[in-house]
């Protein structure tokens, strides 16, 4: 019989051998557990800001709105004490932009609040989304890993890298159809994934607004639309998510040709700049298109049609309330990060994770990055999933107000009071 590993008649040679440790290889034990202990950390305190910003939303709407023209001062003041006055001038600017932008949607304000305070009722009632946003995101990262192996083989065998002799620098020539090939799967499939949150997001808005019955942590009208989504609303998701990520992968493609000087500079930079801007417009219709798609089951043309009639009859009421949440779902997440960091800091005084690490290495600053890092991705899970719940009570207010005033009548007359304060006449 083979010898055991647990037979004290085995030699220790044969089963006892610990690979060589140099001296400059770092102990990851107290990475990983500083990991794992803010990511703890930041999903529940990701938990009790949900519930702040369900009892103070209009606070903080005022606050993000005051902390950006904050942020845009700070860099004009950044800029002339750096001495470069170009950054200075951008950044008086840009404060007074932020300054001008404040003063027009402060009374749009309330209707703001109004709307987020709705979608995180939502998802408070339906928190098995949440559940669902992180699935597909640990998917998205598997995906990217899967997609790094399978690009740097690519690169290692079809690539050619040309070396001149005796020169460090080393250049690539690239085979733009695989590259563009290569990247359209990696843009592709993260648009897919990220808008099938969203359309699920928005077919269990769309059940709570019509069936408040249908609620509850992994409740019939989670399911059904995360079915619904995978399923009959698969074709229309693809269909848009390809549009965005063509746009991607040929910027993609730009910039590598820009890089190896395939063409100049300045055009790599107007076609960069052309190509953004149509990525940004597409991105931000299909955002209101999904929710069409997540409500109703349209076809990608449908919801096209109904994104069309929405800001006809709302126009920029519903950019300025998206606009508006989204600047607090962002500080809430950076909130969050900055709280982790910190957190990582004081777990790690009080442990001797990295006490075997080298002078030249500060575990402080390690353990804020990793908790930053961790806070801010783990938080802006369930802060998308609540910025996609906004974009559907807008759709919503808009197609079924009849539904919502006997369904829930202290939240719809709180929206329609709200509502006609910034627009007097119009309900």
């Amino acid at each position: 019989t083979p010898p055991s590993a647990f037979d004290p008649t085995t030699p220790p040679s044969a089963f006892d051998y610990e690979p060589p440790v140099t001296e400059n290889a770092l102990p990851y034990s107290g990475i990983v557990y500083t990991g794992l202990t803010t990511a703890a950390f930041a999903t529940v305190l990701s938990a009790v800001m949900m519930q702040v910003m369900t009892c103070i939303p209009g606070i903080l709407i005022k606050a993000a709105l005051i902390f950006n023209v904050a942020l845009a001062g700070a860099f004009a003041v950044f800029g002339f004490l750096s001495g470069n006055m170009f950054s200075g001038i951008i950044g008086v600017i840009f404060f007074a932009l932020m300054l001008c932008y404040a003063k027009l949607v402060w009374s749009r304000i309330p209707f703001a609040t109004a709307n987020l305070k709705t979608a995180c009722a939502i998802i408070r009632s339906n928190c098995g989304v949440t559940i669902v946003g992180y699935v597909f995101t640990i998917v998205a990262f598997a995906w990217t890993v899967l997609w790094s192996l399978a690009f740097a083989g690519v690169q290692d065998k079809v690539m050619p890298t040309e070396c001149a002799n005796g020169d460090q620098q080393c250049t690539t020539n690239p085979s733009y159809g695989l590259l563009f090939l290569l990247f359209l799967s990696l843009f592709f499939t993260h648009q897919v994934l990220s808008n099938c949150i969203h359309c699920t997001v928005a077919g269990v808005a769309g059940s709570w607004w019509f069936n408040p019955s249908s609620v509850g942590c992994c409740s019939s009208a989670v399911i059904g639309s995360l079915v619904r989504t995978l399923t009959t609303s698969f074709g229309s998701i693809c269909f848009g998510s390809l549009l965005v990520a063509i746009i991607q992968a040929l910027r993609q493609l730009a910039e590598a040709a820009r890089q190896n000087d395939d063409f100049g500079n300045m055009l790599a930079c107007c076609i960069d700049c052309i190509l953004s801007c149509l990525q940004s417009i597409i991105e931000y219709f299909n955002k209101w298109a999904f929710v069409y798609v997540g409500l109703y089951g349209y076809s990608y043309c449908e919801a096209g049609k109904g994104v069309m009639d929405l800001f006809r009859d709302r126009g920029w009421e519903a950019i300025i309330a998206d606009d508006l949440v989204g600047m607090v779902l962002f500080m809430v997440s950076l909130i969050v990060g900055l709280l982790t960091g910190a957190f990582a800091i004081i777990f790690a005084e009080n442990t001797d994770w990295f006490d075997s690490y080298p002078a030249d290495i500060d575990p402080k600053v390690l353990v804020f990055i990793i908790g930053l890092v961790v806070g801010l991705l783990l938080c802006s899970i369930p802060m998308s999933v609540i910025g996609s719940a906004v974009n559907a009570v807008i759709v919503l207010f808009a197609e079924g107000p009849a539904d919502f005033e006997k369904n829930y009548p202290e939240m719809s007359a709180e929206m329609r009071q709200a509502y006609s304060e910034a627009h007097p006449g119009c309900m």
